[in-house]
Parts: C-alpha cells; sequence; structure tokens
C-alpha cells in the first residue's frame, strides 16, 4: 500500500518545490489507486496495483487535449510521476476540484443536471477520436458491441437468481428477456466516439446542486456512445432521463443499446460486489437501477 512517506519522498525527489505543501489522504473506496491531497489546489493519484498503470498514462496523455473543449471542469495534469527506486509505476499530480459527490439528493434541479450532462457528452464525443484509446481492455470492454458482454451478462444473472436477498425485489425473468431483445438491437456501425465510460455519481462533482465537473478517466476512449449511458438509469432521475436523451441527442437504437448496456452493468456489479458485502452503496443502485429498467423503464 502507499503511504504517507513514501509519498513525501517521492515528492522530494520529483517535485521539490510542492515537497514542503501539506499532504493527506484522501478515504475513497476505490482499491486501485490511493489519493493525496496536496496543498490546497492540487492532489496525487498513485496506482496502488499495476493493472491502475495505463489508466494514469492515459489521464496523463488526454485530458491535457479533452479539457479545454469540454463544458465541465476535468482535472489538469500538474505533474507527471515517474517510477522510483522504491515504487515502479508512473503517477500524476491533478488539479484538486472543490465540489461534493453529484448524488440526486444534492442536485438542486435534476433536469438541469441531466441536460448539462447531455450536452458534455454531446461535446465529448466532437472531439477527434484518432488516436485515442479503443474500446477493449483498456475500457474494461465498454463500448464494444453489446454481444461482447452476452456471457458475462447471463452468468451474473444466474448468480443473482441463487441470492436470496434479492427475491421479490427483481423481476429475474424479465430482465433476462431486455437482454435477449437488446442482442437483436442493430450494433453501432459509425466511427468510435470518444466516451468516459465510467459516469456515476461520485465521478461527477457539484457545486450549490448545480453540476460542476467530472473526474476519473481512466476507463476513457473510443467506442458506441450507447455504452455512456448507463449514467440515464443509474444516476438521472426518472423524471430527467429525457432531458438527458434530449441534449446528448440520442437516436431511438442508441438509446435502447443504451438501457441494455445499463443492465448489464448493474447485474455485473451485483452478482460481483454483493456476495463480497463490499460498496454497498454501488449495490444499492445497481439494484435500483434494475427495478426501473424490470419495470419498463425507457
Amino acid at each position: 500500500m502507499v503511504g504517507h512517506t513514501l509519498v513525501r519522498r517521492l515528492l522530494t525527489e520529483q517535485f521539490p518545490r510542492w515537497a514542503e505543501l501539506p499532504l493527506r489522504a484522501v478515504p475513497s473506496d476505490g482499491t486501485d489507486n490511493a489519493i493525496y491531497r496536496l496543498g490546497d489546489d492540487m492532489c496525487i493519484r498513485l496506482p496502488q496495483i499495476a493493472r491502475a498503470t495505463p489508466s494514469i498514462s492515459k489521464e496523463q496523455v488526454w485530458l491535457p487535449r479533452l479539457a479545454p473543449v469540454l463544458p465541465l471542469r476535468v482535472p489538469r495534469i500538474r505533474g507527471e510521476g515517474r517510477p522510483a527506486a522504491e515504487y515502479p509505476w508512473v503517477w500524476s499530480v491533478m488539479d484538486w476540484i472543490d465540489g461534493e459527490e453529484a448524488s440526486r439528493d444534492r442536485l438542486a434541479d435534476p433536469a438541469v443536471a441531466a441536460t448539462m450532462l447531455g450536452e458534455f457528452l454531446v461535446a465529448l464525443r466532437r472531439v477527434d477520436a484518432a488516436g485515442a484509446p479503443r474500446s477493449g481492455p483498456d475500457t474494461g470492454g465498454r463500448g464494444l458491441p453489446l454481444g461482447a458482454r452476452d456471457q458475462l451478462t447471463r452468468r451474473a444473472l444466474r448468480e443473482m437468481a441463487a441470492m436470496p436477498q434479492l427475491d421479490h425485489m427483481l423481476d429475474l425473468p424479465r430482465l433476462e428477456r431486455v437482454w435477449d431483445n437488446a442482442l437483436r438491437i442493430p450494433e453501432y456501425q459509425q466511427p468510435p466516439r470518444w466516451c468516459h465510460f465510467d459516469l456515476h455519481a461520485g465521478n461527477m462533482l457539484a457545486i450549490d446542486g448545480r453540476l460542476s465537473a467530472v473526474i476519473d478517466w481512466g476507463m476513457a476512449g473510443a467506442g458506441d456512445p450507447a455504452a455512456e449511458l448507463h449514467v440515464a438509469w443509474g444516476w438521472a432521475a426518472p423524471e430527467a432521463r429525457e432531458a438527458l436523451r434530449d441534449a446528448a441527442e440520442i437516436d431511438e437504437h442508441t438509446w435502447a443499446r443504451g438501457r441494455a448496456w445499463a443492465l448489464s452493468i448493474a447485474v455485473i456489479q451485483i452478482a460481483h460486489y454483493l456476495p463480497r458485502g463490499t460498496h454497498p452503496v454501488l449495490v444499492d443502485n445497481a439494484v435500483q437501477s434494475l427495478a426501473r429498467l424490470s419495470n419498463g423503464g425507457t
């Protein structure tokens, strides 16, 4: 695990101008990266496992190109940390962005927030994706055709059917029919588009109830924009969902694939985390998303 002493030593060796600034760990449910607040306006993001390092490198390359053209704030890279004798991976010094987690209960107007996010998605899709990371391992598979998720999704549904704590909470046969129908939706045929791919309340910030920033770009890449739309069921309030769709300029087939992505992501999250008793907020949100989907949410 990355500790305070190691981080201070890395700063002293590589960024001595910041080495004496106050340094404090930021509590996080994540296991991939350690986050430290540095002074008042910076933070440090350090991988704790090898598989997290491509995400840091991706952010270092692409955030400086994406930030100037997006309508919501994204982190700015202040320094690119190098591997050292005591620490084997790249790491970043970044902006600390003020704000609170953009959960529904903290949004002053859910429809306005949904519209702002939709406009953000349009701006992101319009960025030239030449050279961008393509959907695949570096995006957690997000942005690939739905068929690539079929085995994982069906296995998760089977595992959920054996979980007594889900009895009477979800209509799993209906969800499986929704998935069956989704595989008949025409696949995405356009050029890959830039997507964040991991939009949820924890990766969006709000100030005074207004959406203000999008953080944690480690899963970003270019693929089918429908994979981005799980946010419509996992985050957007039901009464604001159409506002998000309209602002994001989403056609019928893309919206339908987005609905299927919301289902797939939610069932895989539940099947993985519920038996382990970890990430209860994420699991609860996934259950609520599936309840909306199984009740005919459009």
